[in-house]
């Protein structure tokens, strides 16, 4: 019995992590297509910093995703 609530207890937790890294990546993406249209001209150095962001992100998931499991 004590088993099952463990597992569902990582499992929930790990859904949350991997939740807030989807949110966390549609955020970053959502500012960065709205600041390539305020500024078309900076879209190389918005594109680096959304990538390094968006990859952070994901790496949290990822830690979060193994870590409550």
């Amino acid at each position: 019995m004590l088993n099952l609530l463990a597992e569902i207890n990582g499992n929930i937790a790990s859904g949350l992590g991997v939740l807030g890294c989807g949110l966390g990546v549609g955020l970053v993406g959502m500012k960065a297509a709205e600041a390539v249209g305020r500024n078309p001209g900076a879209s190389g150095k918005i594109l680096v910093q959304a990538i390094i962001g968006m990859a952070l992100a994901e790496g949290l998931g990822v830690m979060a995703l193994f870590l409550a499991s």
